[in-house]
C-alpha cells in the first residue's frame, strides 16, 4: 500500500497506475495534487470536506465522457474549496491566474513558467 491510498481511495475517479498510484499526464496536474494534499494535511480542510467538494464539481453537467477533464475539475474544486474558507478571494485567485497567463505568453517554449516573467508585474 502507497503512503497515499487512504486518501486517494476518496477520490472518486481519480487516473491510478497498475499499482494505485497516481498519474498524471501533466506536471500542473501533479502540483495541484499536491497542493491539495498538503492543505489537507496542515489541516486546512478535512478530507471529506475536500471529497465533497471534488464530487460536487466531478458531477456537473457537461463533463467530457473520456473523464479528460478531470483535473480541471480538481482545480476547480480546490480553488471554490479555498475561497469558501476564507484563505484567498476570487479576486486574489483571478489576478493570479491572469499574472500566469500572461507568464506562460512571455516564456519561451521550453522554458519553465515562472510568475517573475509576467511583464504586468
Amino acid at each position: 500500500m502507497n503512503a497515499f491510498e487512504p486518501t486517494l481511495a476518496a477520490s472518486p475517479g481519480l487516473p491510478k497506475s497498475h499499482q494505485g498510484d497516481p498519474v498524471f499526464a501533466e506536471p500542473w496536474q501533479a502540483e495541484a495534487f499536491a497542493m491539495t494534499v498538503r492543505l489537507h494535511e496542515k489541516g486546512v480542510f478535512s478530507w471529506s470536506e475536500w471529497a465533497e467538494a471534488l464530487s460536487h464539481e466531478l458531477y456537473k453537467p457537461g463533463r467530457r465522457a473520456d473523464a479528460g477533464d478531470y483535473f480541471d475539475c480538481w482545480v476547480a474544486a480546490l480553488s471554490r474549496l479555498v475561497t469558501e474558507l476564507s484563505i484567498t478571494s476570487q479576486e486574489q485567485l483571478n489576478d493570479l491566474t491572469q499574472s500566469w497567463q500572461r507568464a506562460a505568453e512571455a516564456t519561451p517554449h521550453g522554458k519553465p513558467i515562472l510568475l517573475e516573467n509576467d511583464p504586468g508585474r
